[in-house]
């Protein structure tokens, strides 16, 4: 099989393409990888690092993505991989929603709120007060 010119250019630049792409992608999937212990060790320091660098991690891979689409399109492994990225990001943003909204909920159990009393704290959020129930007295 003879291969044009322009079809060896055309391989030539996705080639180079994917390779641009690799770092940035494999950068994001790196941190999600970071993330997940981080989360499975309940180690909020180096979460909160973590996050913060797979932030960068994916704000530089949509960046060269983007200019990759713009400029002759994304071989599709990559995009799938992407896509893949993206689902773990949702899926690890959603499991660290379902464990604050536990932990919220043993709060409330632990301290427990006034009814109905529409009162905010300066930070916001609705003041927890004791009602007498388990509370010491020094």
């Amino acid at each position: 099989m003879i291969v044009s010119a322009e079809e060896q250019r055309a391989l030539a630049m996705t080639a180079e393409r994917a390779e641009l792409l690799e770092a940035p992608l494999r950068a994001v999937e790196d941190q999600l990888t970071a993330l997940g212990v981080a989360l499975h060790r309940q180690d909020a320091a180096a979460v909160e690092q973590v996050a913060a660098e797979l932030h960068a991690a994916l704000a530089a891979a949509v960046d060269h993505f983007t200019r990759a689409a713009k400029s002759g399109g994304v071989p599709s492994p990559l995009r799938q991989r992407l896509a893949l990225a993206g689902g773990q990001v949702a899926a690890q943003r959603e499991a660290l929603a379902r464990a604050t909204a536990s932990l919220d909920r043993a709060i409330d159990v632990l301290i427990p709120r006034l009814a109905a009393t529409g009162v905010y704290s300066p930070a916001g959020a609705t003041e927890r007060h004791s009602n007498g129930h388990g509370s010491l007295m020094a």
